[in-house]
């Protein structure tokens, strides 16, 4: 992504309309796979007044979940305790990013790849990782609290495993995105924050092909994008509003990435997925 930033934001009532656990998690599968799909850095859960001490649930299962299918596979265990939230997190799609591998065996991994560990034990020479193999690996640095979870390089493979700490961003490629719960409102997180580039995704926006060209030129020159996206129940331009703001003054673009749609409504998981392959096809990022 050379250094670009890609965030969504989405709103807490987007599994308002439902009901059951078991959908919840579907819906939550199907955001988390979109977001993986088009390489975005960060989820970001905003609320949009639905109710103070509902929304804060709604928004701590949102980001439990996305956390959850973030996290590899084989650090699940030391991460999530028992949780009745999770019960159905069987049905969550893999995500099958870089940093989920498939290998499990110590003679297959190999110098200078990358993988997430956390960190289990000390020893005289550093600190012992579990990375997600038969053996620990050893990373000679001591200043590590057991239980910290950490992005490491392998720099020695074979019988003997070695590592080092490297940051997130060292990563080339796709490392997976995390999850932020705002509890400001839509139009006081763009106040805050000061992305480079905000688009918002709206039926009654601008049709995309009509201002892709202009966003194009903002989109390469920006380092930090958002995309952000509404609720099954209202559109941004509502929950907004409902904020005493306008969409069109707190955004760069409105625009409408399924035109002529054809259904009453277009989902947020179905949103996310349509308006994300609109962009990476015209932008390439």
């Amino acid at each position: 992504m050379s250094g670009k930033k890609l965030a969504i934001a989405i709103p807490t009532s987007v599994i308002l309309d439902t009901p059951h656990l078991r959908e919840k998690t579907s819906k939550i599968g199907l955001i988390g796979r979109a977001a993986a799909v088009f390489r975005v850095d960060e989820i970001i859960v905003y609320p949009d007044n639905t109710g103070q001490t509902k929304q804060k649930n709604e928004a701590d299962f949102i980001a439990l979940l996305l956390s959850y299918l973030e996290t590899p596979q084989y650090l699940r265990k030391r991460f999530f305790k028992l949780d009745p939230r999770l019960k159905y997190a069987g049905i969550l799609p893999p995500l099958r990013t870089p940093h989920h591998p498939l290998n499990r065996k110590s003679r297959k991994l190999k110098v200078g790849e990358y993988r997430e560990g956390v960190t289990t034990g000390k020893t005289k020479e550093g600190v012992l990782v579990d990375i997600g193999v038969e053996r620990p690996a050893l990373i000679r640095e001591t200043q590590w609290a057991l239980g910290k979870r950490l992005t490491l390089q392998i720099v020695q493979a074979g019988e003997h495993v070695e590592a080092q700490t490297v940051r997130r961003d060292e990563v080339p490629g796709y490392w997976g995105y995390k999850v932020t719960l705002e509890n400001r409102s839509f139009a006081r997180l763009l106040e805050n924050r000061k992305f480079d580039l905000a688009i918002a995704t709206s039926k009654i926006g601008v049709k995309f092909v009509d201002v892709a060209e202009k966003m194009a030129e903002k989109w390469w020159k920006s380092d930090c994008v958002l995309v952000a996206f509404g609720s099954p129940s209202r559109g941004l331009h509502e929950i907004v509003e409902a904020e005493g703001a306008d969409l069109n003054s707190v955004v760069d673009f409105v625009v409408n990435t399924v035109p002529e749609q054809g259904t009453e409504t277009v989902r947020t998981e179905e949103a996310l997925f349509a308006s994300l392959a609109v962009f990476n096809l015209k932008f390439g990022w």
